[in-house]
């Protein structure tokens, strides 16, 4: 693999096979929502019993048997996330986890089965994650002229704090630039004109390659060069009087090396009343995370049928002689006996 680690977040950006160790390492403030056991990768790797690791920006599996047999999987590439009745090669006829990703010019179809009976968690937590990563774009991608300012005042971000909030910022993006106003928080630089507040600019720490200072025909000027994979934008700023953006550069600076160093993605996911927690920043450490969750109840079952993106009036509800209730029909394999009961790794 002719793939280098630099330090742009990759992890949820590609889709990669059979990596070397090191790139399974967990990065600074990646961290671990679900670990399950045993999985199988049943379109690459039919018949072989895995570990499916699920992190806020991606989803890892690997072979028990031999680790070198491997997905890396990020979030940003992935399409939808459904189910799908598949001939496992340990299990048989059976309900999958159908995943469907993309990435550069080349789509993937990737299919997971858990090999504990009745147990549907590696699709309810995929299938949460990504909703939670998809919910906290503002985080990770640069936006133009989007609804970030209201009444003046920037919309914080639930992990958001602001630390300067500059006046007299000019962007340089025309000839003779625009008046506004820059916001300085620990996960972004959004800078917004006095007269339009629809015409702004968001830019999240981890979009943005430098930070400098150079000369333009205005002067002085704050120059952000944006990553390419972000839109390779480059961005001037000057400020009035001059002498003012020395000191906002070494501010910038800070923050942006301090976020580098313990990024902050903002996917946050939560398991009943407890917020999940990070976990070890090492893959090698998984064996110690906690013991895995018991199989999926009622609840999460019917969390998982919502999940699948369809409105109510699409689906007639039926009368069960079971429960002697109307309720939705279930979906192919499962039975009402097998949702309520709870199976316990021995």
């Amino acid at each position: 693999m002719s793939k280098t680690k630099t330090g742009a977040v990759w992890e949820d950006r590609e889709v990669l096979f059979d990596l070397p160790f090191a790139y399974l390492r967990l990065r600074p403030s990646e961290k671990i929502f679900d670990r399950i056991e045993p999985i199988e990768d049943t379109k690459g790797n039919s018949g072989t019993k895995g570990r499916m690791v699920v992190t806020n920006l991606r989803v890892i599996w690997h072979s028990l048997a031999s680790p070198r047999i491997n997905l890396s999987i990020g979030l940003n590439c992935v399409l939808s996330t459904t189910t799908k009745v598949v001939n496992s090669g340990l299990r048989g006829t059976t309900q999958a986890l159908h995943l469907l990703a993309a990435f550069r010019t080349s789509r993937y179809e990737f299919v997971f089965t858990n090999l504990s009976p009745n147990c549907i968690r590696h699709y309810t937590s995929v299938v949460g994650v990504h909703r939670a990563y998809a919910a906290s774009r503002m985080y990770r991608d640069l936006k133009l002229r989007t609804a970030v300012i209201q009444h003046k005042q920037l919309k914080v971000l639930p992990l958001e704090k602001i630390c300067l909030n500059e006046h007299s910022i000019w962007n340089l993006s025309s000839d003779s630039g625009n008046l506004g106003s820059m916001v300085v928080t620990n996960v972004r630089v959004v800078w917004h004109a006095d007269v339009n507040d629809a015409f702004n600019v968001s830019m999240p720490y981890i979009t943005i390659e430098s930070i400098s200072m150079k000369d333009s025909k205005f002067g002085e000027a704050l120059v952000f060069v944006v990553r390419q994979e972000s839109g390779g934008y480059v961005l001037g700023f000057r400020a009035d009087p001059t002498e003012r953006l020395r000191p906002l550069l070494a501010e910038l600076r800070a923050l942006h090396q301090a976020y580098n160093e313990r990024p902050i993605f903002g996917v946050e996911m939560t398991w009943g009343n407890e917020t999940t927690k990070p976990t070890t920043d090492d893959i090698e450490e998984l064996e110690e995370i906690g013991e895995p969750r018991g199989e999926m109840g009622p609840n999460l079952y019917l969390a998982s049928q919502l999940a699948q993106n369809k409105s109510e009036n699409e689906v007639q509800p039926v009368y069960s002689s079971y429960l002697g209730l109307a309720i939705e029909p279930l979906k192919e394999g499962f039975t009402l006996k097998s949702l309520f009961e709870v199976q316990t790794n021995s």
